[in-house]
């Protein structure tokens, strides 16, 4: 899948809140912020935990997720670099409103809230990055009510599986994500998510390696998610 990664001797190219940013005052943010690495399944922090740090990921890919009283989770979204997680609870000052876990091996920065905050005071230029943040956000729990309302089982399967695929342009897009997790995030359970699967897999739109999904006709995925053609 493709995605952004930042440039040698940058950590925070391409890092939209920090975009616009003097060199220099990158670069005390840079050093400023803890490198974090994370294996694949371990949690980054859990919905109530006291929110401490801005992490900026730098390699891999989180899965932000709400859970149930009932144990059952509902993926919020799947963060992959170069954006940024946890901006909510500091602005806030409160306790983490979801959990965090990494769905592959991850790198991050971790940037602790006073030197967050002592960066939005001194540039208030990030003010309005956090904003679209958080903008964008609400944008997407929006969207994702709506497609619990307008689009059936299979539809919310087939447009999770769009987001994933990113802007990737490749013919074959593999998704490093188990159908447990795919069930998560399309709010379905297991057994009808492999049911969609299949039915997707028989029309030749995808194929399943193992605990990987191989997407080989986004355009297909995008009609039956009712999504505009580009």
């Amino acid at each position: 899948m493709e995605m952004r990664l930042p440039e040698p001797g940058d950590a925070l190219t391409g890092v939209d809140m920090f975009a616009g940013l003097e060199p220099e005052v990158r670069q005390r943010v840079i050093a400023a912020a803890v490198p974090r690495t994370y294996r694949k399944g371990q949690l980054l922090f859990v919905e109530n935990d006291p929110g401490e740090s801005l992490i900026v990921l730098k390699r891999g890919a989180v899965a932000v997720f709400r859970t149930a009283p009932t144990g059952e989770r509902a993926v919020l979204s799947v963060v992959r670099p170069p954006d940024v997680l946890g901006e909510v609870s500091l602005l806030d000052a409160s306790t983490r409103s979801a959990s965090a876990e990494a769905i592959e091996e991850c790198s991050a920065l971790a940037l602790s809230r006073g030197a967050f905050m002592d960066l939005v005071h001194s540039n208030p230029r990030i003010l309005d990055a956090v904003m679209r943040s958080l903008g964008a956000l609400i944008r997407r729990l929006t969207e994702q009510n709506a497609d619990h309302v307008f689009l059936d089982l299979p539809g919310r399967v087939a447009k999770t599986l769009v987001r994933l695929a990113g802007e990737s342009q490749a013919p074959m897009i593999t998704i490093e994500l188990n159908q447990s997790q795919l069930a998560e995030m399309a709010g379905g359970s297991r057994q009808s998510v492999n049911q969609a699967i299949g039915s997707f897999s028989s029309r030749g739109w995808l194929r399943t390696e193992g605990r990987r999904i191989v997407v080989t006709d986004v355009a297909a995925l995008r009609r039956r998610a009712g999504m505009a053609d580009r």
